[in-house]
Protein backbone atom coordinates (compact mmCIF):
# COMPACT_ATOMS: atom_id res chain seq x y z
CA UNK A 1 0.00 0.00 0.00
CA UNK A 2 2.02 3.13 -1.21
CA UNK A 3 1.86 6.62 0.68
CA UNK A 4 -0.04 9.74 -0.52
CA UNK A 5 2.58 12.32 -0.92
CA UNK A 6 1.70 16.12 0.02
CA UNK A 7 0.81 18.52 -2.60
CA UNK A 8 2.03 22.05 -1.97
CA UNK A 9 0.66 24.65 -4.91
CA UNK A 10 2.01 27.93 -4.95
CA UNK A 11 -0.65 31.07 -5.53
CA UNK A 12 1.51 31.86 -8.90
CA UNK A 13 0.95 28.79 -10.02
CA UNK A 14 -3.10 28.95 -9.29
CA UNK A 15 -5.25 28.57 -12.33
CA UNK A 16 -7.90 31.35 -13.20
CA UNK A 17 -11.81 29.82 -13.78
CA UNK A 18 -15.14 31.41 -14.64
CA UNK A 19 -18.12 30.58 -12.94
CA UNK A 20 -21.51 31.29 -14.59
CA UNK A 21 -23.91 33.83 -13.11
CA UNK A 22 -20.89 35.76 -11.50
CA UNK A 23 -19.40 39.40 -12.31
CA UNK A 24 -16.69 42.04 -11.60
CA UNK A 25 -14.71 38.93 -10.06
CA UNK A 26 -11.51 36.99 -10.79
CA UNK A 27 -11.20 33.59 -9.48
CA UNK A 28 -8.35 31.10 -9.22
CA UNK A 29 -8.59 27.83 -8.34
CA UNK A 30 -6.27 27.07 -5.66
CA UNK A 31 -6.32 23.86 -5.39
CA UNK A 32 -8.41 20.83 -6.92
CA UNK A 33 -8.91 18.71 -10.49
CA UNK A 34 -4.98 17.72 -10.35
CA UNK A 35 -3.38 14.40 -9.86
CA UNK A 36 -2.48 14.53 -5.96
CA UNK A 37 -4.78 17.38 -4.97
CA UNK A 38 -8.17 16.84 -2.65
CA UNK A 39 -10.35 13.78 -3.72
CA UNK A 40 -13.08 15.15 -2.02
CA UNK A 41 -13.03 19.02 -2.58
CA UNK A 42 -11.77 22.13 -4.35
CA UNK A 43 -11.08 25.38 -3.15
CA UNK A 44 -11.40 28.33 -5.18
CA UNK A 45 -10.04 32.10 -4.23
CA UNK A 46 -12.28 35.32 -5.58
CA UNK A 47 -11.61 38.74 -5.66
CA UNK A 48 -14.82 40.62 -6.22
CA UNK A 49 -14.48 43.96 -7.05
CA UNK A 50 -16.70 46.70 -5.70
CA UNK A 51 -20.65 46.26 -7.47
CA UNK A 52 -19.11 42.38 -8.07
CA UNK A 53 -21.59 39.45 -6.97
CA UNK A 54 -23.34 36.13 -7.94
CA UNK A 55 -26.16 34.97 -8.29
CA UNK A 56 -28.98 35.12 -7.49
CA UNK A 57 -28.60 30.80 -8.20
CA UNK A 58 -28.18 27.53 -6.42
CA UNK A 59 -25.85 24.47 -6.68
CA UNK A 60 -26.98 20.92 -5.81
CA UNK A 61 -23.77 20.57 -2.79
CA UNK A 62 -23.15 22.64 -0.01
CA UNK A 63 -20.31 25.03 -0.26
CA UNK A 64 -18.23 27.16 2.16
CA UNK A 65 -17.83 31.02 2.33
CA UNK A 66 -15.25 32.53 3.69
CA UNK A 67 -13.95 36.30 3.69
CA UNK A 68 -10.80 36.92 4.58
CA UNK A 69 -10.53 40.51 3.66
CA UNK A 70 -13.32 43.05 2.76
CA UNK A 71 -16.67 42.23 3.18
CA UNK A 72 -19.79 40.32 1.41
CA UNK A 73 -23.34 40.93 1.56
CA UNK A 74 -25.25 37.73 0.87
CA UNK A 75 -28.94 37.83 0.57
CA UNK A 76 -31.38 34.33 0.82
CA UNK A 77 -34.36 33.85 1.69
CA UNK A 78 -35.45 37.86 1.80
CA UNK A 79 -32.74 37.70 4.46
CA UNK A 80 -29.17 39.71 4.24
CA UNK A 81 -26.19 39.79 6.28
CA UNK A 82 -22.95 41.04 5.75
CA UNK A 83 -20.16 38.94 6.11
CA UNK A 84 -16.39 40.48 6.80
CA UNK A 85 -13.32 39.33 7.41
CA UNK A 86 -12.68 36.06 8.94
CA UNK A 87 -16.42 35.53 8.69
CA UNK A 88 -17.40 32.19 7.04
CA UNK A 89 -20.91 30.49 6.05
CA UNK A 90 -22.12 27.15 4.60
CA UNK A 91 -24.40 27.44 1.74
CA UNK A 92 -26.70 24.05 1.98
CA UNK A 93 -26.91 22.51 -1.35
CA UNK A 94 -30.29 23.91 -3.49
CA UNK A 95 -30.08 26.99 -1.65
CA UNK A 96 -30.62 29.87 -3.64
CA UNK A 97 -28.51 32.92 -2.75
CA UNK A 98 -27.37 35.97 -4.32
CA UNK A 99 -24.03 38.23 -3.08
CA UNK A 100 -22.72 41.24 -3.82
CA UNK A 101 -19.58 43.32 -2.84
CA UNK A 102 -21.56 46.75 -1.71
CA UNK A 103 -18.16 48.03 0.06
CA UNK A 104 -15.42 50.61 -1.72
CA UNK A 105 -12.69 48.00 -1.14
CA UNK A 106 -11.42 44.40 -2.92
CA UNK A 107 -13.25 41.06 -1.15
CA UNK A 108 -11.02 38.26 -1.25
CA UNK A 109 -13.50 35.30 -0.45
CA UNK A 110 -12.13 31.48 -0.24
CA UNK A 111 -14.95 29.17 -1.55
CA UNK A 112 -14.91 25.31 -0.68
CA UNK A 113 -16.72 23.07 -2.49
CA UNK A 114 -17.11 19.30 -3.25
CA UNK A 115 -16.11 18.01 -7.14
CA UNK A 116 -19.26 18.38 -9.27
CA UNK A 117 -21.72 14.70 -8.91
CA UNK A 118 -20.31 12.27 -9.97
CA UNK A 119 -16.74 13.53 -10.57
CA UNK A 120 -13.83 13.11 -8.00
CA UNK A 121 -9.73 14.58 -8.64
CA UNK A 122 -8.60 15.33 -12.04
CA UNK A 123 -7.22 11.89 -12.54
CA UNK A 124 -10.57 10.05 -12.25
CA UNK A 125 -11.36 12.58 -15.19
CA UNK A 126 -11.71 10.91 -18.56
CA UNK A 127 -12.35 13.96 -20.46
CA UNK A 128 -10.57 17.46 -19.60
CA UNK A 129 -13.07 19.15 -20.42
CA UNK A 130 -15.90 17.48 -18.93
CA UNK A 131 -19.25 19.43 -18.00
CA UNK A 132 -21.68 20.01 -15.52
CA UNK A 133 -25.12 21.60 -15.49
CA UNK A 134 -25.95 24.08 -11.94
CA UNK A 135 -29.55 25.35 -12.29
CA UNK A 136 -29.21 25.77 -16.42
CA UNK A 137 -26.27 27.08 -17.07
CA UNK A 138 -23.11 24.72 -17.69
CA UNK A 139 -19.44 25.02 -16.94
CA UNK A 140 -16.57 23.60 -17.38
CA UNK A 141 -14.87 21.87 -14.33
CA UNK A 142 -11.13 22.23 -16.07
CA UNK A 143 -9.16 23.88 -18.40
CA UNK A 144 -7.54 27.54 -17.77
CA UNK A 145 -11.37 28.67 -17.90
CA UNK A 146 -12.02 26.12 -15.47
CA UNK A 147 -14.65 25.60 -12.61
CA UNK A 148 -17.40 26.81 -11.03
CA UNK A 149 -17.00 28.97 -8.18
Amino acid sequence: MGVEMMLIKRFEDAETFVAPNHWEVTGLRLQGFEDGGPTNHWIGFSQFLPGGGAGPDSTPFEKVYVVLEGEMTIEWDGKTDVLRAMDSCTIPAGQERRIENKSNHICKMLVVMPYPPGSRAMSTISNPLEMFDVKGKTALITGASGAFG
